[in-house]
């Protein structure tokens, strides 16, 4: 796939999601207002239908000492009888108009007397019940749908006198100052209404009015919240679910990308690989055919054994492949036999040693190993160290200075090949081990392999239940250590 076309899918996706997020951020915000809103209009409500209820509740304390003053004066003026608990007259009909006016004109007469003398004159804490308050407040709010919600978040709430300067009742309790033989608590008691989240006016039929009916939730955002937080937990389950689609797909893409270079890179390197050999060979058998040639048994038989060493190197490096395709699918099994390592290493050094001595370089061992002998797959084993001396070879341009060290380890042994060549970056050592990838060194195919070597490896010691690392610096070199049980477990 074209860059362009990667990162134009990668800057719309990422438009999508930031605009996915902004807009649920965007609901979110809404609700809450819409939330908050909600319960301030609730509490207003509640709060002033509780003002409503405590003058009404006065109301009737005075009506009912006026119903006794005016059942008496009927009883004395005219011997009617009967009124009933809210203070009508039971039989009005047996009172002349202007009987029934005068009873009007001094009931209302009476109630204001009544509240102007003996009700209105008295504190505003004389004239609220606080277990009364209480039970009421608590009532309009349930009424309203968020008593439920106080059960599990605080809330204060208190009478406020403007003749006191200072709440005067708070929580149900007289604070400071109240009528004889009641409750007080301390002086701080209402401290927390003193900036009251919600506020109104009592007894606001007397004018001025004594004083507020306030209220303070210290947790208000959480109440607000309550309602919200489900639909708000779903959202970020969501979003993250769209993240981490949008992460593993981006995820994905670079990795396509990669193995697909990577590939193209295999198949480069492959055709050099094999071009080489097909052209000795083809040059070769042309060279057979001459009759210049034919007469000489001797240039035959060189000819000849030109042609099997190519084709011995071209079914060696197919043999790789498949060796990794049989990896891949894990079909295949290890012939466990008893191994010392110290004879694997001293052949492949040996092998090895022809080709660096050409660079003028050196290859040495250095085999500390007490006891050498371990339980694995002798191929293996073999194409294991012959694999990591190759790759310092290939990677050490210049005088070759290799060195293959064997200690003992807890439960092992552990072989190092060390070179001083050209080394690897950090982000080099962490791909390393991927089929097809291949160290860059500047030129594509200075270097030759189809980048199996080291995944084959890694895949081996894995299977003989051992491990794989490496230290390498850039420009001074790489250390691969293998680490070979005694006994490979199944």
């Amino acid at each position: 796939m074209d860059k362009r076309a990667i990162w134009a899918i990668i800057g719309l996706m990422t438009v999508a999601v930031v605009g996915v997020v902004w807009l649920q951020m965007g609901l979110i915000r809404t609700a809450m207002q819409v939330n908050e809103d909600r319960f301030d209009k609730n509490v207003y409500n509640a709060l002033n239908e509780v003002a409503k209820r405590l003058e009404e509740e006065e109301r009737n304390e005075a009506l009912s000492s006026v119903n006794g003053y005016m059942i008496t004066y009927f009883q004395k003026e005219s011997s009617i009888y009967a009124a009933d608990s809210a203070g009508a007259i039971e039989d009005l009909a047996k009172l002349s108009k202007g009987q029934i006016q005068f009873y009007n004109d001094l009931k209302t007469h009476t109630i204001n007397t009544i509240l102007r003398q003996g009700i209105l004159d008295r504190p505003v804490e004389e004239r609220i019940k606080p277990q009364y308050l209480d039970a009421i407040l608590k009532e309009e709010f349930e009424n309203r749908g968020i008593y439920s919600d106080l059960f599990k978040f605080q809330f204060h709430y208190g009478i406020y006198s403007f003749f006191h300067k200072s709440m005067v009742i708070a929580d149900g309790h007289y604070v400071v100052s109240a009528p004889r033989n009641q409750e007080i608590l301390s002086v701080n008691a209402g401290r927390n209404l003193n900036n009251p989240d919600y506020k109104v006016k009592v007894f606001t039929s007397n004018q001025p009015s004594p004083g507020e009916l306030r209220v303070f939730f210290p947790n208000r955002s959480n109440i607000i919240w309550s309602s919200l937080w489900v639909n708000f937990l779903w959202i970020l389950v969501f979003a993250l679910i769209i993240l981490s689609c949008f992460g593993y797909t981006l995820t994905v893409i670079f990795r396509q990308k990669k193995l697909s270079e990577m590939k193209t890179d295999f198949i480069n390197n492959m055709t050099h690989e094999f071009k080489t050999p097909i052209a000795t060979i083809s040059l070769a058998a042309d060279s057979i055919t001459s009759p210049v040639i034919l007469s000489n048994s001797d240039k035959v038989k060189r000819f000849a054994n030109i042609i099997k060493q190519e084709n011995n190197r071209m079914n060696s490096q197919v043999e790789k492949v498949l060796q990794m395709a049989l990896l891949d699918k894990r079909d295949f099994s290890l012939k466990l036999t008893s191994i010392d390592l110290h004879d694997v290493i001293a052949t492949a050094v040996e092998n090895i040693s022809l080709q660096v001595e050409k660079k003028e370089g050196t290859v040495k061992a250095v085999l500390d190993a007490k006891n050498p002998v371990v339980e694995g797959d002798l191929t293996h084993i073999s194409n294991m160290i012959s694999n990591l001396l190759d790759n310092a070879n290939k990677y050490s341009p210049d005088k070759p200075d290799i060195t293959v060290i064997t200690r003992n380890v807890p439960n092992g042994v552990e072989v190092t090949v060390k070179d001083k060549g050209i080394g690897m970056s950090k982000e080099a050592r962490k791909q390393i081990f991927d089929k097809f990838y291949r160290v860059s060194t500047g030129n594509l195919h200075d270097v030759k392999g189809f980048g199996l070597g080291l995944s084959y490896v890694k895949a081996m010691i894995i299977a003989h239940k051992g491990q794989v690392d490496v230290k390498s610096e850039l420009g001074k070199g790489s250390s691969f250590m293998l680490t070979f049980p005694f006994h490979v477990e199944s």
